[in-house]
């Protein structure tokens, strides 16, 4: 039953990260302080929100896409873990990004996140496509 987890936090970390969309919104258009905030548009705490934001919401749908196909595919369950994991971990770049903006934590979580997503989302291509080929061989890639 690979993916379930995936499925579930990725939503999660899909609402949450619109939610961040909100205070986003909130801080440009109706905050006392908004100017200042408009006028670090691209540097600084703005920008580092704005990132997390993206990549929160995005990594969020990536991990729903991947529990999905793991549920549905028959990729083997050893590497269907691995997989699974990896995307899961890829959730810790938003985080980190987050912690650095907010508390000026050392970005490592934002690398090792990254890197878990890459490698996850690669992996779970390659046996996408391994799948294809075996079950068509006559077809090609």
């Amino acid at each position: 039953m690979q993916g379930r987890k995936n499925v579930g936090w990725g939503f999660v970390f899909l609402g949450l990260f619109m939610a961040a969309g909100f205070v986003l919104g909130y801080m440009h258009d109706i905050a006392p302080q908004r100017e200042q905030w408009i006028a670090q548009y691209a540097s600084g705490t703005h920008f580092e929100i704005r990132v997390a934001h993206a990549h929160g919401a995005l990594f969020g749908l990536i991990n729903v896409a991947a529990g999905l196909a793991l549920l549905k595919l028959p990729i083997p369950s050893s590497r269907a873990r691995w997989i699974s994991w990896l995307a899961l971990a890829g959730l810790l770049m938003p985080i980190g990004v987050l912690l650095h903006a907010l508390f000026a934590v050392p970005p490592l979580l934002v690398f090792l996140g990254g890197a878990a997503m890459i490698v996850a989302t690669l992996w779970l291509g390659r046996e996408v496509l391994l799948l294809r080929s075996a079950v068509d061989p006559g077809r090609g890639a």
